[in-house]
């Protein structure tokens, strides 16, 4: 009796065992959105901005020279969060305050589709602790708030923007399902940070493996930094947009992120030549203080980092980084009134770049230097509105410093995670019936492998239009509203429009964009 006792407890405690290996050979998720940074914007992308956090994970990870996001903050989190096109998710377009019917879904709805899953939503099903924070911007009603949407923490902004010093007329930022009262010598990047090093402390504490998402708000306007921050980086912009954009193409084609022959995109013609434009003190202290922004936030990766070497976690966890979309040309003349009210805003118009109650933004002459090489901006379907850099850090199954040109969305994370944790994407989810992924796996690419490729990504985003077919990418801007074609294998800086050459060419792929609007219920957005 003793003996058959002895077979079974020694059979029980393998099996305890066994199931706990399991469980730790799923690996952890860190997935880090930044917001409105331009594709150049870290050192290893070619930037003079110190990011050395950055550098180091790209250096022993793997990363991507074509990788897209979907061209602005809202659409972009609803296809990472969702793993399906922004429109499927709800979010084509940008969120909403009210809410006024939910029983009806569309397109351009404002909040996230129940007839999708969050990628916090499956981790959780399959074990996994979910924590998030950052910015949010897919719902700003209780009901879409992330702990709705089966994170487990939350700390940050529902919103899309506010001060990073103190909490600003209609924004929210919560703590869990509760507001959140801030506290003195606030910045939200180290909030942020500091939140995020907590939750992987707390999760250190159980036998599960985590999902961390980390949505930097940074370093999206208003410009807010520190002093001695914007002090390191003072006189160093005084080159000017014209020299430095020259500068950061000779890197990235030094890097190897580009041929030799890679061309630079024309300036625009409303961007003066840097030797003409007025106040280069203050157009100086912008980008001092953009620069200062995006090096904070690479500190916060280094803290995040430390943490999980700390708790031994390291090369247990996929790291993921990338942006919401491309550099912002945005001016705030009238955004800035009507976000602060009058009183301040009056404060804010004599009060320096990055102090406390100012308010700026700083302009489409700096963020055509972000996103070197490429044309225009976010919220277009061009190439500076949508290509993004892109880290993976996992040393578990990533060579060492694995640099790709394969074609990547950024509806495919969701996937690629689901893979690794063994975890199942469902076909129903709290009695919704729930769309089939679009997104593809990236674990083919990140084992140094050829992956067979989306037959097609597509774009909308208030008529920015675009769809990219192997090498050849058709295109519309919403303000010349026509169709262009690219070679993106000989002129990704879509400087030669052969549109007029290659007519055939130009109706195939507009006859494969219109199928894809149709199902994505992009036509009845007028």
């Amino acid at each position: 009796m003793k003996k058959t006792i002895a077979w079974l407890w020694c059979g029980l405690m393998m099996t305890i065992l066994a199931q706990a290996q399991k469980k730790e050979s799923r690996p952890n998720f860190v997935i880090i959105m930044v917001d409105d940074m331009g594709f150049s914007d870290i050192g290893c992308y070619g930037s003079e901005i110190q990011t050395p956090n950055l550098d180091r994970l790209a250096a022993n990870g793997a990363k991507f020279t074509q990788f897209y996001n979907a061209a602005r903050c809202c659409p972009s989190r609803a296809s990472l969060l969702t793993g399906v096109y922004p429109h499927q998710a709800g979010m084509g377009r940008m969120v909403v305050n009210t809410v006024k019917d939910r029983s009806h879904e569309e397109a351009n709805q404002g909040w996230l589709s129940r007839q999708t899953v969050t990628i916090a939503e499956v981790l959780k099903t399959a074990g996994y602790q979910t924590f998030m924070s950052g910015k949010w911007h897919v719902g700003e009603e209780r009901p879409d708030w992330p702990l709705q949407r089966g994170f487990d923490h939350y700390f940050g902004l529902i919103s899309g923007a506010n001060s990073y010093y103190e909490l600003l007329p209609n924004r929210l930022i919560l703590e869990n399902n509760e507001p959140y009262r801030i506290p003195k010598n606030f910045y939200l990047t180290d909030a942020i940070t500091d939140k995020a090093v907590g939750y992987i402390e707390q999760a250190h504490h159980k036998q599960q493996p985590f999902l961390l998402y980390v949505a930097y708000t940074a370093p999206h306007w208003p410009l807010h930094a520190p002093a001695e921050d914007i002090a390191q980086y003072r006189g160093k912009y005084l080159k000017g947009w014209d020299k430095l954009r020259e500068e950061r193409h000779a890197k990235q084609r030094a890097l190897g992120l580009f041929p030799q022959d890679f061309g630079l995109s024309s300036k625009e013609p409303q961007i003066p030549d840097w030797d003409k434009a007025p106040n280069h003190a203050e157009w100086d202290l912008k980008m001092a203080t953009y620069a200062a922004m995006v090096s904070k936030m690479d500190a916060g990766v280094g803290k995040i980092v430390e943490k999980l070497k700390a708790n031994g976690q390291l090369d247990n966890t996929m790291i993921v980084f990338l942006s919401d979309n491309g550099a912002c040309a945005e001016v705030l003349d009238g955004r800035a009134k009507k976000d602060l009210g009058e009183t301040a805003y009056d404060v804010s118009l004599t009060t320096p770049t990055g102090d406390r109650g100012s308010y700026t933004a700083y302009g489409k002459e700096w963020a055509a230097l972000g996103n070197t090489p490429f044309r225009l901006y976010k919220q277009f379907t061009h190439e500076g509105g949508i290509a993004t850099p892109m880290i993976v850090h996992f040393p578990k199954m990533i060579p060492k410093s694995l640099q790709t040109n394969q074609v990547g969305h950024i509806m495919d994370i969701m996937p690629t995670c689901l893979e690794l944790a063994k975890a199942k994407y469902p076909t129903m989810y709290q009695q919704n019936t729930i769309k089939p992924l679009e997104g593809k796996s990236l674990v083919p690419i990140l084992q140094g492998k050829k992956r067979t490729p989306h037959e097609f990504v597509a774009w909308e985003h208030f008529d920015c239009r675009a769809i990219r077919q192997d090498k050849w990418k058709l295109v519309w801007s919403k303000d010349v509203k026509k169709w262009e074609l690219y070679d993106m294998e000989k002129d990704r800086s879509e400087l030669h429009d052969l549109a007029s050459t290659m007519p055939q060419k130009v109706l195939e792929l507009r006859q494969l964009y219109e199928n894809w609007s149709q199902k994505m219920g992009v036509s009845s957005l007028k």
